[in-house]
């Protein structure tokens, strides 16, 4: 993975790739990840640990900034 500059990027929910709240979107744009994958692992995420990982991501949805 390589980055234009030396500057730390910024971590936002995603306006563009949201389908619920841009969490995943987010994420996928942060690290240059398929938005796809980020949502189907976090829904597997989410049945494995009996829905702990929901609770993560409303947290996050709560935490994180807008662009």
């Amino acid at each position: 993975m390589t980055f234009e500059s030396d500057q730390p990027r910024e971590f936002t929910l995603s306006s563009s790739q949201k389908m619920i709240g841009g969490v995943c979107g987010g994420v996928a744009e942060y690290f240059g990840w398929d938005v796809n994958i980020v949502r189907l692992a976090t829904v597997a995420a989410t049945v494995l640990t009996g829905g702990t990982v929901a609770l993560i991501y409303l947290a996050a949805l709560m935490l994180i900034p807008r662009r």
